[in-house]
């Protein structure tokens, strides 16, 4: 704004943004930055497929069949 504005008219200027990033949650002090900090829990650092172990794979139980899926599917629904 020019200085010859008329008294009494408020000024305003622009002042700069706190960001240094595009990232809004840089500007949350309390968002958690476990993962930006700890490169070792990244999901493109995995190298391998996880296969479970066996205990792993006995606690699952036996898959459900189709008719049973359906059965449950339609159970969970009819509720809405």
């Amino acid at each position: 704004m020019s200085s010859n504005g008329r008294p009494g008219e408020p000024r305003f200027n622009i002042q700069p943004h706190p960001a240094r990033t595009n990232n809004p949650a840089d500007l949350d002090p309390r968002a958690r930055r476990d993962f930006n900090e700890n490169p070792a829990i990244l999901a493109h650092h995995a190298r391998d497929p996880y296969i479970p172990s066996q205990d792993v794979v006995n606690s699952l139980g036996a898959p459900l069949s189709r008719e049973e899926l359906k059965r449950r599917s339609e159970e969970l629904n009819r509720d809405q």
